[in-house]
């Protein structure tokens, strides 16, 4: 780079405009370039400070940083570029003589297009940045002093938290993790009803063939505790965990008759304490269950009609959010879930495989075998397009999810009897016809009202107006029709 030419440093503090005096004298070698760099007398005589343009807060620093990070050229950018570097017009051709280097090749490319500046970017325009990172302080000298690192430190902090971009309105954040931890609570729970119903078959083992559910032998296994204690009193209480009063009278037989072994105080003080926990556990899984519910009901409406809030939940956590499934064609959403078949089929070029997560789907298990490929083809398509219409649809609704599921069973007995189903293009206009209508309806109510009240308060107005305003009113009114017809 010779004489004529230009630098921009995006600094955490401003912009700073270099022109370089003399940079051919360092030659191409690599060791005599950086040496010439990280010394300041010898950098200094090579480029001058022409202007630099300071931030006037942390607020512009920062929206300057994310516009050139998304290679857009912020307007006081552009204006500073515009009133420093020469007329590019000058001399017949655009940007003869000079030239503004750049670090980032693309954001080179907008500024180029936006300001029709010369730029470039290259080797020796890096080689002249690393230089002005260094030495800033000694150019501008209200940096020096600790000025320019504290700026870089909190215009570094707030770019992070920028771009992690964490929204509290993203609630699908709140769906992933309780679908993952409904699924761990699952195995869980499981886990825990084995180990209770193993440790507590030692005292009472009768009770095991009796009460079959693991939730409900864990509570009357909490409520029994040592079987001698079990009398007529408890039978009732017994019969509402139960829910059948005919089994509480007969684990009341079995523990009067159990074989059993005797346990300790402390024995049975940790199997009851064991026991609480998984009872607990059990119940939490049902209230995370209703939360999730709750939740699938106001982000994915559509998508938890069409396949069920479980299923719906874990395409969610697999893709990553609603928007990345929303992304994702039907063909992907077929086979979520099933990624090692899949790529275990093409390696080893067998069959791959016909479905992923939405084979827990009710449709898939109602298909017969030889239209289950089908049916999840048909079911993948549908969980596509309510997965984009939940993404981006301004009001939640379930009409598009019920149609659409509708449309599966359709589907279903058109396998089945041969019976041709409904055109998809007719069902969606008939949906939004149908919610057009509503939200019109709704908006006409809302101005007939405010006629009506507006119509009540008129006379309720004029009536407390005094009758000689009335009358001048009158008065030019007429003044005005007599102008007019003269």
């Amino acid at each position: 780079m010779g004489g004529g030419d230009f630098v921009l440093y995006e600094a955490a503090s401003g912009y700073a405009l270099v022109e370089v005096v003399e940079f051919e004298e360092i030659g191409s070698n690599t060791q005599e370039v950086q040496q010439t760099v990280a010394d300041l007398a010898r950098f200094s005589r090579l480029v001058k400070l022409k202007a630099f343009l300071p931030f006037e807060s942390a607020e512009q620093a920062l929206a300057n940083i994310n516009a050139i990070s998304e290679h857009m050229v912020p307007d006081e950018l552009k204006t500073f570029l515009e009133l420093q570097l020469p007329d590019v017009k000058k001399g017949g051709k655009k940007g003869k003589g000079y030239s503004l280097g750049l670090i980032d090749p693309m954001f080179a490319s907008a500024v180029q297009e936006a300001t029709s500046f010369p730029c470039k970017s290259d080797d020796t325009i890096r080689e002249i940045l690393r230089g002005m990172r260094l030495h800033l302080p000694h150019f501008v000298k209200e940096l020096a002093g600790g000025n320019m690192e504290q700026a870089q430190l909190g215009l570094g902090h707030s770019y992070s938290r920028c771009k992690v971009k964490f929204n509290p309105g993203r609630e699908d954040n709140m769906i992933i993790q309780a679908i993952c931890l409904l699924d761990q609570l699952d195995k869980d729970v499981n886990t825990f009803a084995m180990r209770v119903r193993e440790w507590y078959s030692y005292h009472f083992p009768e009770l095991i063939r009796i009460v079959k559910d693991n939730y409900i032998f864990a509570k009357c296994a909490h409520f029994i505790g040592d079987r001698t204690t079990l009398t007529e009193d408890k039978i009732e209480a017994l019969g509402e965990i139960c829910m059948d009063e005919d089994l509480a009278k007969e684990v009341y037989k079995a523990a009067q008759t159990s074989m059993g072994m005797d346990c300790s105080a402390i024995d049975m003080v940790n199997i009851m304490a064991f026991t609480e926990r998984m009872v607990k556990l059990a119940e939490y899984r049902i209230q995370l269950s209703e939360y999730l519910n709750s939740k699938m009901s106001t982000v994915a409406p559509n998508l938890g009609t069409l396949v069920g809030d479980t299923v719906a939940a874990r395409l969610i956590s697999k893709a990553g959010s609603l928007v990345s499934l929303a992304k994702c064609p039907a063909s992907t959403v077929q086979i979520l879930g099933a990624e090692k078949a899949l790529f275990r089929a093409l390696k080893k070029k067998g069959n791959t495989p016909k479905y992923g997560l939405i084979y827990h789907s009710s449709f898939i298990g109602r298909a017969a075998t030889k239209n289950k490929g089908r049916i999840s083809r048909y079911l993948a398509n549908k969980c596509a397009i309510a997965a984009r219409i939940d993404s981006f649809i301004e009001e939640p609704t379930t009409a598009y999810g019920e149609s659409m599921r509708d449309q599966v069973e359709e589907r279903l007995a058109f396998y089945d009897s041969g019976k041709a189903p409904k055109k998809n293009i007719d069902v969606m206009t008939a949906v939004s016809k149908a919610l057009a209508a509503a939200s019109g309806g709704d908006k006409k109510k809302e101005k007939k009202e405010k006629k009506r009240k507006a119509s009540e308060d008129e006379p309720a107005a004029e009536a407390k107006k005094p009758k000689k305003e009335k009358k001048e009113k009158k008065e030019k009114k007429e003044k005005k029709a007599k102008k007019e017809k003269a």
